[in-house]
């Protein structure tokens, strides 16, 4: 993983941007890691018969989601909203291979 400089460290905005652009590509990878675990869901969902939306799942996901922005000093409001589309876009992948749509 790539190591960051932290912001108060950088020099000029030359390198803030470079430090940005580094960690969007983190976090893009790790997106694309939680949408394995998306993939294995859909696998084990379906051997137990279950639903892509599993609502008390999806309340907990934001939950919890909220719970971590506060704690590390974030607009809850704004991660619940990242998060309900991030979930909103798993349920939708999920239930495409489930055959729900």
């Amino acid at each position: 993983m790539t190591e960051l400089i932290p912001a108060q460290h950088c020099a000029d905005m030359s390198e803030l941007r470079s430090q940005i652009d580094d960690l969007d590509k983190i976090l893009v990878e790790l997106l694309a890691k939680r949408a394995g675990y998306i993939d294995r869901a859909v696998e084990l969902k379906t051997q137990n018969g279950w639903p892509a939306r599993i609502p008390a799942r999806v309340e907990e996901v934001v939950a919890n989601a909220r719970a971590k922005a506060g704690q590390a000093g974030l607009d809850p409001d704004l991660i619940e909203s990242l998060w309900r589309q991030l979930v909103e876009w798993s349920i939708a992948r999920e239930a495409c291979v489930i055959h729900e749509t």
